[in-house]
């Protein structure tokens, strides 16, 4: 019987170690059972690795990543729909510096902060986006006002700031969003660029290209959305615009897959349609939320141009199933569920 005894608690203390792995290099959390409901986010993808944060920073970004998560988790948990969830989660994430949307957006060429935004309802598949806007405080805001005030999809630049305006929401100083990292950001990529000065060197070129912040929900009544905010990519010019408002590669929800928002290099997001591609692998093929973002991520997104397409994402099925896949050094992420589990992450090792 002692023997039997010895036998049973090796195997326990087997088993607790295997369960006991570094959160942090596991980019998929999933969840056995349907979920009652799930929030998951992310801060941005790129060069973010331990040796390159201070211990006061990492705490900073953990602190705003778990306040973030927190607002939306409380409105799921009493109720409340997985927009709102979405929406108010991603305003934490504007109205802080730390992150390239909202208060923390990258400049332009010209020095100016332009944000892009989108968000989309699961159950009806509605949508609404902004581009371009240089005043309006959340833009998560105005494309959740395009979404249910208008009929329109997407709306851009002076258009879009006169909606916003008509619609009562915040409108602020163009200089509330300038912040000194950024500008100094802008000032690094533009030497890089004439002196040809290899990116790779610097994590703050590496990530000129990145940032962008985004949420996937599903609430207590089944529903799905997500939703992206950003403030593009550092040093654009002529107007351009990401896939962050673009509807199917930077953001997607459906209630018979999942909700996806995408972060990374946009231009090969949007012709890649990463977003609405996992949605459709898992609706047309039968793949898992976690085979589906891999394949997407780690196979499809990187054989697109000739560069390597960097980003990631995260996304939500409608159980509850969570994904945080990418392909970069690091990607600023969070989870929470129906149990009050928090996971909170930043680099891939």
């Amino acid at each position: 019987m002692k023997k039997y005894i010895n036998v049973f608690i090796i195997f326990i203390l087997v088993f607790s170690c295997k369960n006991e792995s570094n959160p942090e290099t596991e980019s998929i959390q999933t969840n056995p059972q349907k979920a009652e409901f799930s929030i998951i986010i992310h801060g941005g993808a790129g060069s973010i690795r331990r040796d390159n944060m201070s211990e006061a920073r990492e705490a900073m970004y953990r602190q705003k990543l778990e306040e973030a998560i927190r607002v939306g988790h409380n409105i799921l948990k009493n109720g409340g729909t997985s927009l709102d969830a979405v929406q108010s989660t991603i305003n934490i994430l504007e109205d802080s510096s730390l992150f390239n949307a909202g208060k923390g957006a990258v400049f332009t060429h010209e020095g100016t902060n332009e944000h892009d935004a989108s968000i989309m309802d699961g159950k009806t598949l509605n949508a609404g986006a902004s581009a371009g806007t240089k005043t309006v405080k959340n833009p998560i805001n105005l494309a959740r006002a395009v979404m249910d005030k208008s009929p329109h999809v997407l709306l851009s630049r002076d258009g879009a700031e006169t909606f916003a305006k008509e619609q009562g929401l915040e409108i602020v100083d163009p200089s509330y969003f300038s912040t000194e990292k950024k500008l100094k950001s802008l000032e690094r990529v533009k030497t890089s660029e004439k002196n040809k000065v290899a990116s790779f060197y610097d994590a703050d070129l590496q990530n000129s290209k990145f940032g962008t912040v985004g949420c996937a929900a599903l609430d207590k009544h089944g529903n799905l959305a997500a939703g992206t905010s950003t403030g593009g990519m550092t040093n654009k010019r002529w107007g351009r615009i990401g896939d962050s408002p673009i509807i199917g590669a930077g953001t997607y929800a459906n209630n018979n897959t999942c909700a996806v928002s995408s972060t990374g290099w946009g231009e090969f997001f949007i012709r890649g349609m990463v977003a609405y591609d996992i949605s459709a692998l898992m609706e047309y093929k039968g793949l898992s939320l976690e085979e589906a973002a891999k394949e997407v991520i780690q196979n499809k997104l990187p054989n697109i141009g000739d560069q390597g397409a960097k980003g990631g994402i995260v996304a939500i099925d409608k159980d509850g199933n969570m994904a945080m896949e990418f392909n970069t050094q690091g990607m600023f992420r969070a989870t929470m569920n129906d149990k009050g589990e928090l996971y909170v992450g930043m680099f891939n090792k």
